[in-house]
Parts: C-alpha cells; sequence; structure tokens
C-alpha cells in the first residue's frame, strides 16, 4: 500500500491528534490519542471493530483523557491509515489471527514506552481482541472493559452434531450465517462496489444496526439452532441469495432520520467512506475468515479452560442485537469467562455503535470502572 498521511487536524476533536507509530509487529500503525501533552500518565488503548476505524472512538477520547489517562486509538491491522498488511483475499490469513492481533496491542503498548496499561477496551470485534489481550498478557492488560461482544471464553472440542449452516439453508425463508457469508470472495466487492454506493451503504448499515432502527428489540434466544437463529434481523442471519448491501438497502434511513442522527454526521460518514473506499473491507473481513477457518481457531483451543482473571465489565446498547446473537455467550461471560467480572451495563438510547450513539453514558460507565480500579490498586 502507497504511503499516506495521518488523519488531518481538523478532522478531529480539539485535544486528539493523529500520528504514525513504526515497527508495530511488522505494520506502520495509524493511532488517534488524547491526553499525550503530561508524561508518565496511566494508558487506556482502545479497539475498535467492523465497519470502523481509530474515528469510531472519536466522542470518547478526550473525556477520558480529562480524568487522568494517555488514551490510544489505533486503526488495527487491516483498516484505515495502518499500513503493512496484505489485503490479498488468496495472502496469508494467519497475521489476522487472534494471537497475532494480540501481539499488535502488545507491541503498540511497547512502542509507546509503557510496560502495561490500565485497561484495554475493545468494541464489536474489537471486544474478543481485548479479551485474548486480557486472557493472554494479564501482566499487560491490568483491566479489560468488552463492549456489544460478549467474551463466553476459549474454544471447546470440536462441535458436532446437526450443521447450522444447512440448517439456515433449509429453513422455509433459507438463510445465511453474516459471518460465513463475510468469508466469502465476493463479500469485499459486494459492499465496496455495490449499486447504491458506498456511503449509502454505510448509512443504512449504521443505521440498521443502531438503536434509530424500530425493529432493535433484542431478546434471548433459545439456542444455537437454525429456527432460533433465524430470530436474528436479516443483518445478522441473511436471505440465502442476498448480500449485505442487498439486505440493507431497504432500509436506507430517510432525510429526516438521518438528520435526527446526530450521532453520526454526514461527515462522519465522509471519514468512513472514504477511508473503505480507499482500502475497501477485506482486511477486516480477513478477521471474520480466521474465526470462520477451523484450523485457523483452532489454535485458540490451547487456552481451553483458561479464564480472564483481570477486572472486566461490559457495555452494550440496550437495543443492540449483537449481545444476544451468540445465545448463552452473555451469561457465560459473567459466571464463567471472566473470573473479576465487576458489572454488565446495557445503556438505554444505544444500539451497537453504543459509544458513539450514548458517548457520555459510555465515558461515565468507564470511568467508574477505572475508578474502582485505582482505588483497589
Amino acid at each position: 500500500m502507497t504511503e499516506i498521511a495521518s488523519l488531518e487536524p481538523e478532522y478531529l476533536p480539539d485535544g486528539v491528534r493523529a500520528r504514525f507509530i513504526n515497527d508495530v509487529n511488522g505494520l506502520r500503525m495509524h493511532i488517534l490519542e488524547a491526553g499525550f501533552e503530561e508524561p508518565d500518565r496511566p494508558c487506556l488503548l482502545l479497539l475498535h471493530g467492523f465497519p470502523e476505524l481509530a474515528y469510531s472512538w472519536r466522542k470518547v477520547l478526550v473525556p477520558l483523557a480529562a480524568a487522568g489517562f494517555h488514551v490510544v486509538a489505533p486503526d488495527q491491522r487491516g483498516y484505515g491509515r495502518t499500513t503493512g498488511w496484505d489485503p490479498d483475499y488468496d495472502g496469508d490469513l494467519n497475521p489476522f489471527g487472534m494471537p497475532n492481533l494480540v501481539a499488535d496491542a502488545r507491541a503498540l503498548v511497547s512502542r509507546l514506552g509503557y510496560a502495561s496499561v490500565a485497561a484495554v477496551v475493545g468494541h464489536d470485534f474489537g471486544s474478543p481482541v481485548a479479551a485474548w489481550c486480557a486472557l493472554i498478557k494479564p501482566e499487560i492488560f491490568r483491566s479489560v472493559a468488552l463492549m456489544s461482544a460478549p467474551f463466553d471464553g476459549p474454544p471447546g472440542p470440536v462441535a458436532t452434531g446437526p450443521d447450522i449452516h444447512a440448517g439456515l439453508a433449509a429453513l422455509t425463508q433459507p438463510r445465511k450465517h453474516y459471518q460465513w457469508y463475510y468469508s466469502t470472495r465476493s463479500a469485499d466487492a459486494d459492499m465496496r462496489q455495490c449499486p447504491q454506493g458506498l456511503s449509502d451503504f454505510l448509512r443504512a448499515y449504521y443505521h440498521v444496526k443502531s438503536a434509530d432502527w424500530p425493529d432493535n428489540q433484542p431478546y434471548h434466544l433459545a439456542g444455537w439452532t437454525a429456527d432460533a437463529l433465524a430470530k436474528l434481523p436479516r443483518y445478522y442471519i441473511m436471505d440465502l441469495d442476498r448480500n449485505m448491501a442487498e439486505t440493507v438497502a431497504p432500509d436506507m434511513p430517510s432525510d429526516a432520520e438521518i438528520s435526527a442522527a446526530t450521532w453520526l454526521s454526514e461527515k462522519d460518514l465522509q471519514i468512513y467512506a472514504a477511508e473503505f473506499a480507499r482500502t475497501g473491507f477485506q482486511g477486516g473481513l480477513q478477521w471474520y475468515r480466521c474465526r470462520t477457518t477451523p484450523d485457523i481457531n483452532g489454535q485458540l483451543r490451547k487456552y481451553a479452560g483458561q479464564t480472564i482473571d483481570v477486572p472486566a465489565c461490559f457495555i452494550a446498547g440496550a437495543s443492540d442485537w449483537g449481545i444476544h446473537q451468540v445465545p448463552g455467550a452473555l451469561e457465560v461471560m459473567q459466571s464463567t469467562a471472566c473470573s473479576q467480572m465487576t458489572s454488565c451495563e446495557l445503556v438505554p438510547g444505544a444500539g451497537h455503535w453504543v459509544q458513539q450513539e450514548q458517548p457520555d453514558e459510555v465515558v461515565r460507565l468507564l470511568k467508574n470502572f477505572l475508578n474502582v480500579q485505582r482505588s483497589d490498586g
């Protein structure tokens, strides 16, 4: 990839800067940061998900820095202005596997001059990365805040039983799981080159997963069966014959709905659209391919039975179906996977993009969690 400049200051809140950190596990990593002016501050590392960027943390960087932290949000491997990763569908997937994503985070912490961070905070696919950071290297990642995607522990033995994908395809209205769709060769082009245009695709995608979409009324599902999963919205369990751009197009918000969505301005949307137009989605989609590729995901089985033993909290939007997409994961996270789970908070008025939709409440909850760690430490 051609080397590019960091995100321009006019796009950033006052008090936030963008820069590059070289030699981060083979990457030239683009970061946003706040609270960098004073030395020796404890560090917070914020990890975004899909299809997001470091920019997804823009509303919480300065408030968290005001609480006394050096707050750092990178464009993760495969995203944004971070370079050094291979966008080829036929390239090596292992660099996008969870152990190497943890290695990216470890290397960034080290290159920033820290031996450890006060907390690693992950949203969406950044949540399992944060969880694995805390599980594998608790001496570096001394507490963890998981957002929107519950962590139910390392994978166990290979499951046996009915094929869930065959079951979904056999439904009266045939369906498919979005993560396996995201693993297909066509997924990147389906979204990047969609008929409605990339900007409208992203606007609709962000809309249907937010609290603005009235059909987001989540509830617990009965189990990992085709009939149960089919109750999820179609952006999770898709129609078999539709791609993701076709799936969200009918729910493109009206002009009035767009105006009311103050959490995602047109300027914000155009930053996302410009970045994904330049990079494509394949870098982020490689993460899903690692999850759905048995040989790569199976590498994590060596950690079977281990738990996250640093202080942990969970934050999600009350209108986020993502907390239920793996039935039972929310309960296992609280009872077993995290031995020091301090709180599990569902934020009213937020869907999947909780730190963008309700940033003030997310900041309050994170500060409460971090203050407890400070008082205990």
